[in-house]
């Protein structure tokens, strides 16, 4: 990440997550976490990935029970995206 060997240790659940986000997005896997770290703040990187991954959930379960709120998950990251305070 930025140029930097980086080790992160996640549960299984979440790597599964955010490797279907990154595939979602069409973005490898140290692209989106690249993107997270940019915009973490003081939260340790493992955490800010669990919040994002948990926010994209929460979108997720959001738009689903919304109708007409668009197809769950189709925000880009960055621009209203689930974890935006992270993107």
């Amino acid at each position: 990440i930025a140029g930097h060997r980086t080790s992160i240790s996640l549960e299984a659940a979440f790597w599964q997550r955010l490797q279907a986000i990154a595939a979602e997005r069409a973005l490898p896997i140290a692209a989106l976490v690249a993107r997270i770290d940019a915009r973490r703040g003081p939260a340790n990187l493992s955490s800010a990935i669990r919040v994002f991954v948990l926010e994209d959930a929460l979108a997720r379960l959001s738009g689903a029970q919304s109708p007409g709120a668009g197809a769950p998950g189709a925000a880009a990251v960055g621009g209203g995206a689930p974890g935006e305070g992270l993107l």
